[in-house]
């Protein structure tokens, strides 16, 4: 544990392996408001927001906890489950550790649908949900990817990638193999990435760049979470709208944070997302992709100071 003290602030920053090797570290004032960052994939890990964004929220007058889920990026566990339910237990856990009672659950893409998932269990638990580039429908967002690709190559006359969208519209589309497909062809085309970076972006990208180790953790993929999220909670199905209509029952507020270069989504489903959480709830973002805490970081940071008062 190190504790660091400037001025009149007090700033605990901890790295710990919490229960079996569950990666968390914190930053800001331990008294301050928290917030849970829960990271994306299944597969990936929470370096990302990490590196760029957590220490400037906990700056603007959070207590930032961010972690890595069991089995996934830094946690590791050659005997993890893969369940929502052991997912949970490990959020309890961290719930017990710094003494939480109802913080606020950021969730990034697949966070999303955990932070979701988690507030509708334990709604007495959770402030709020600030969704950030998170899907509502799986099989939207494949079928959105599909459509988007599909258009891409044939403005191209790309036979080649052609043939291999029509073998995938073929496939069952609840298989892990089609969502593992849909999304590198997101990938492979650009989805995930502003089509005009802001200077504070690329400012953000560059100097991230600069840090070796949380790059290599950042891009870093779990091939067993995915396969185990899939056969054991068949989340290539998921679709949250009767989740967050129950959550809403619970008086949690429901928030969202999207970038309109964000290729998973179409803007109808954005737009759907509106008419169910509100408009005055949900911002969506010129120049900013999947990432939007690094894409358009001061608004992203604005966003929550408004949501959170």
């Amino acid at each position: 544990m190190k504790t660091i003290i400037t001025s009149t602030i007090f700033v605990l920053t901890t790295m710990f392996t919490y229960g079996q090797s569950i990666y968390t570290k914190t930053f800001g004032n331990i008294n301050d408001k928290p917030i849970i960052f829960l990271h994306g994939g299944p597969g990936y890990n929470c370096a990302g927001f990490e590196a760029t964004t957590a220490q400037q929220l906990a700056d603007k007058g959070f207590f930032v906890i961010v972690y890595d889920r069991r089995g996934e990026g830094r946690s590791s566990d050659p005997n993890a489950k893969f369940t929502f339910k052991e997912t949970f237990d490990d959020i309890n856990d961290i719930y017990q550790k710094y003494n939480l009672t109802k913080p606020t659950l950021i969730g990034h893409s697949f966070g999303g649908v955990v932070a979701t998932l988690f507030a509708e269990t334990y709604p007495k638990k959770v402030q709020s949900i600030i969704l950030v580039g998170a899907p509502v429908s799986l099989q939207s967002t494949f079928k959105n990817i599909l459509s988007k690709t599909k258009s891409i190559y044939q403005a191209k006359k790309d036979s080649v990638n052609l043939k291999y969208i029509s073998m995938l519209e073929t496939m069952d589309t609840v298989s892990i193999e089609y969502s593992s497909y849909c999304f590198g062809h997101a990938m492979k085309n650009g989805f995930y990435t502003p089509k005009n970076p802001s200077v504070e972006a690329k400012n953000i990208y560059s100097k991230f760049r600069t840090d070796t180790l949380l790059t290599k953790y950042a891009s870093r993929m779990s091939y067993e979470a995915p396969q185990g999220f899939w056969k054991n909670e068949k989340y290539t199905t998921i679709n949250l709208t009767k989740n967050l209509q129950s959550i809403q029952k619970q008086n949690i507020k429901i928030y969202g944070l999207y970038g309109k270069d964000d290729g998973l989504y179409s803007a109808q489903q954005v737009t759907d997302l509106q008419n169910l959480i509100g408009s005055s709830n949900i911002k969506y973002f010129d120049n900013c992709s999947h990432s939007v805490f690094v894409d358009q970081q001061t608004e992203f940071i604005d966003a929550i100071k408004v949501w959170t008062k």
